[in-house]
């Protein structure tokens, strides 16, 4: 068999002889002597191979194909340079036994593609789903085995970055024990100097195995490999993905592991992991072989005292893969950004806002139609008429205008006022900041809050605002003078959304499986809406007040008629997670971004999928629709923002400047603004020329 190598295909296997791809006909090749037989996965870079060597009695081989889904010359000069790294980490380190051996590097037909040997085994991640938790035996056979392979590492001046169970092999073998262990995918590795990489706006990592100091200050050291491979037995250990923890707890977590446990574990085991998964640096074993010494050291493993296991629910479902923030974060404000390792520059400033990081519930974003709120971040502005705004507006010309630092936590929610004058955010910092949009200077805090301010909707006079907390408190604020009004009854779950309908009688709240609507009238629970099986993580109100969609962590995305509360139709198509939706302004189309990193464009009358778009790398948290009706916007935690065509799916730009996750999105009014709020506390303004 033989498989096509075009990155946009599909990739049905063809049977040999045949010459072109029956799916897009285009040529089937053999690389060199290296014939692809099927995709094993894709990613940033392109796609990645199973195939044989035709000049070795078709010995199986795996094939890394460069193809980047990114714009500008710059950024695919230094993506290719990034994979031509991998390829030089293999060719230093590949004599090792359990790290695979690099076969070829070479450019045929005008992409770039890296050989290496195959590894006939699974992934710790998949052993993990298959068999449970791992036996503490076995967490001790995996450290000797990671340990001795990162002593070699290190002593080569190379830190891997990225350790964790889905980069961890166990080679099937007759015997299960030692040597079966094989670590893989030194894309995200980097040469050392010195004792630290430290290179500005430069962090790479997994969310929740990567250490701190990679994820706030872009540095890496030995210790932080130590750190992910704590957090990677942890992982093993206790069937708790570090990346859901992190969601709630930011690094929190680490200091109270022992209470995820369901077997108890030895007082050495328990000591080792304490050290590993210090959040300082400083405190953690500074080399392998310090580890080494304590896991040989002493009596044996069998004969120490037992750490007390807290047994916890088992979670019915299965954890879902932590995103991988592998990209490069240009240097300068015209360089293009690189996709290939998470990167991110912090402020100047002591606080660690990973600490807090966002709550689990995403902030998607509405525009026009009304006030528009949305997810956990909501926002609200008020549709202005098309005859006020021009026939096309050149949101491929978008640029970076200001970037406003006010906020000291992530930015969950966004608001603009009617005549596009005004803008208002809520953050991780309890505050609520009203800003003067034109100038970008603060003309109000609000700090009356307990909790992060989750999302936010200005009714049409600009006269009132509504914000909604992680407290479970919606609050009703005199935004001119930055007063509080009243408190509606709390409830008791967090409140990641509010939307307020066009009449402004009625708002929407939501926090776990359920929606609730209000009268504002009254102040009154008039209403409960039941019907997803998890947490509601995004909705959105048609322009008209009658209709109501909502997205879910169940996968799906539900229509309801928001006057009755009836449940008129359920979407499904998305492999995960939506975690936002938006209404055109003419009520026909809903657009919906979801953690299988894709978008997917709907005809809102009839349910019918109309385009799915794949150009981002990782969840796409955030979409809004511009006035006119033409335009979709859409922001991801790959930190980028991406301008389509809504009716045709074509992208028409991608605007790099974040360095962090994108949170929130909203078009002015005017049409002339796009303002995205981001994890690393900062809000950037867009204008069109």
């Amino acid at each position: 068999m033989i498989c096509c190598l075009n990155s946009s295909c599909h990739n049905p296997p063809q049977p040999d002889g045949t010459e072109f791809c029956s799916n897009c006909g285009v040529p089937l090749i053999v690389l060199r002597h290296y014939r692809p037989i099927r995709v094993l996965g894709s990613g940033g870079f392109g796609k990645t191979y199973l195939a044989e060597d035709v000049e070795k009695f078709n010995e199986l081989c795996v094939i890394k194909q460069f193809a980047p889904q990114i714009q500008g010359g710059g950024a695919l000069q230094k993506a290719t340079e990034l994979f031509e790294q991998e390829a030089r980490r293999l060719q230093h380190l590949g004599d090792h036994p359990q790290i695979p051996t690099l076969l070829a590097y070479f450019e045929q037909e005008h992409r770039l593609y890296l050989v290496q040997q195959f590894i006939d085994g699974e992934n710790l991640f998949e052993e993990l789903q298959q068999q449970g938790s791992f036996s503490e035996q076995k967490i001790w056979e995996l450290l000797l085995d990671l340990l001795n392979i990162l002593k070699t590492v290190h002593e080569q001046k190379v830190i891997h970055r990225d350790i964790k169970p889905q980069n961890i092999l166990r080679r099937k073998s007759s015997s299960a024990t030692k040597g079966n262990i094989i670590l893989i995918d030194f894309g995200a590795s980097k040469q050392l100097s010195e004792t630290v990489i430290s290179q500005p706006g430069t962090t790479i990592g997994s969310f929740g195995y990567a250490p701190l100091e990679q994820m706030q200050d872009g540095q890496a050291y030995p210790a932080s490999d130590l750190y992910s491979l704590g957090a990677t037995c942890f992982h093993l250990l206790t069937g708790v993905p570090p990346w859901e923890l992190w969601k709630q707890q930011g690094y929190g977590w680490v200091g109270n592991w022992r209470s995820h446990l369901q077997q108890s574990v030895s007082q050495k085991l328990g000591t080792i992991l304490d050290k590993l998964l210090q959040p300082n640096y400083e405190e953690r074993y500074q080399s392998a072989e310090d580890v080494l010494q304590d896991v040989n050291d002493g009596e044996s493993h069998s004969q120490m005292p037992a750490t007390i296991a807290h047994p916890r629910p088992v979670s019915p479902r299965s954890p879902e893969l932590v995103p991988t923030v592998n990209y490069q974060i240009p240097s300068s404000p015209r360089s293009p950004e690189v996709p290939t390792t998470v990167n991110y520059q912090p402020l100047p400033s002591t606080s660690v806002d990973l600490l807090k990081p966002k709550p689990k519930l995403k902030l998607p974003l509405l525009v026009s139609g009304a006030i528009l709120l949305l997810g956990l971040g909501g926002y609200g502005v008020w549709q202005v008429s098309k005859s006020f705004l021009p026939q096309t507006i050149a949101y491929e010309k978008l640029a970076l205008a200001n970037t406003l630092d006010g906020h000291n936590g992530q930015i969950y929610a966004l608001a603009v006022s009617g005549d596009s004058q005004t803008l208002i955010s809520g953050s991780a910092d309890k505050t609520i900041k009203v800003w003067n949009l034109p100038t970008g200077d603060v003309k109000t805090t609000i700090s009356l809050n307990s909790d992060a301010i989750t999302s936010l909707a200005i009714s049409r006079d600009s006269k009132t605002l509504f914000s909604g907390s992680k407290d479970g408190n919606i609050k009703i604020w005199n935004l001119p003078t930055g007063t509080l009004k009243t408190t509606l009854p709390k409830i008791e779950d967090s409140v990641s959304y509010i939307a307020l309908s066009p009449d402004e009688q009625t708002l929407v709240s939501g926090g776990d499986n359920k929606i609730k609507i209000w009268n504002l009238l009254t102040g009154k629970l008039k209403n409960t809406l039941t019907g997803h099986t998890k947490s509601v993580m995004a909705v959105a109100i048609s322009p008209d007040g009658k209709t109501l969609v909502s997205g879910s962590e169940d996968n799906n995305i539900k229509i309801w008629d928001l006057p009755t509360g009836q449940l008129k139709n359920t979407l499904t198509g998305h492999t995960k997670s939506v975690m936002s939706v938006v209404i055109s302004p003419d009520g026909e189309t809903l657009a919906s971004g979801s953690s299988d990193d894709t978008i997917k464009i709907w005809n809102l009358q009839t349910g019918k999928l109309k385009h799915t778009l794949t150009e981002h790398y990782y969840p796409v948290s955030a979409l809004a629709i511009s006035p006119n009706g033409e335009t979709l916007a859409s922001g991801s935690w790959d930190y980028r923002i991406k301008i389509w065509n809504l009716k045709t799916g074509a992208i028409k730009a991608t605007l790099l400047g974040h360095r962090s996750a994108v949170n929130s999105l909203v078009i002015t009014p005017d049409g002339q603004s796009l303002i995205s709020g981001s994890n690393n506390r900062t809000i950037k303004i867009w204008r069109v020329p």
